[in-house]
């Protein structure tokens, strides 16, 4: 059986879940997420507890045994407690500003680069280099931080660029002169 997949979640107070064909919805005090569920996947949902169960031993079906309970693990903590990434913007002049709803990036190219945020997501910036991303979808959350990151990524020589917060980058030596 699959390790991850047997385990028994705990529902914590004030957190709904309720199973719709293939989509399980999963509503607490931070919003309302939808997890997909594959067909041979069932969720059995107690007053406190929710265990998934699987229909056969495929390998398939057991990797999505695991993925679906994952899944549900994620959006219930994304409910309740959220989910959050800090990026360090390394560099001369780099930093970032809010400019309504859009986060404003100057990173060293001739042009500030204007990031839309998606809905469900918060942007703060406690200095003009340190950038928060939170929201209560974990997946979102990340590809939001990933995408602010990918426009420029930490070189390995002077180290400049964004990079998530606790991030090491291995350092290489330049050019030795003569």
């Amino acid at each position: 059986m699959s390790r991850i997949g047997k385990k028994i979640i705990q529902l914590p107070k004030g957190v709904k879940v309720a199973v719709q064909g293939s989509i399980a919805s999963v509503e607490g005090p931070k919003g309302k997420i939808d997890c997909p569920v594959p067909a041979l996947i069932s969720l059995d949902i107690q007053a406190e507890t929710i265990q998934i169960n699987r229909a056969n031993e495929d390998a398939q079906t057991k990797a999505y045994h695991g993925l679906t309970r994952a899944l549900v693990q994620n959006a219930i903590m994304g409910v309740t407690k959220g989910f959050k990434k800090d990026l360090d913007i390394v560099g001369v002049g780099y930093k970032a500003a809010m400019d309504g709803k859009k986060l404003r990036l100057d990173l060293g190219y001739s042009h500030p680069i204007f990031y839309e945020i998606p809905q469900g997501i918060q942007v703060a910036i406690e200095k003009l280099t340190h950038i928060t991303v939170s929201g209560s979808d974990r997946q979102l959350v990340g590809q939001v931080a990933a995408d602010i990151r990918k426009y420029r990524k930490p070189e390995p020589y002077k180290g400049k660029g964004v990079m998530y917060t606790g991030e090491v980058i291995r350092r290489k030596a330049g050019k030795t002169g003569k």
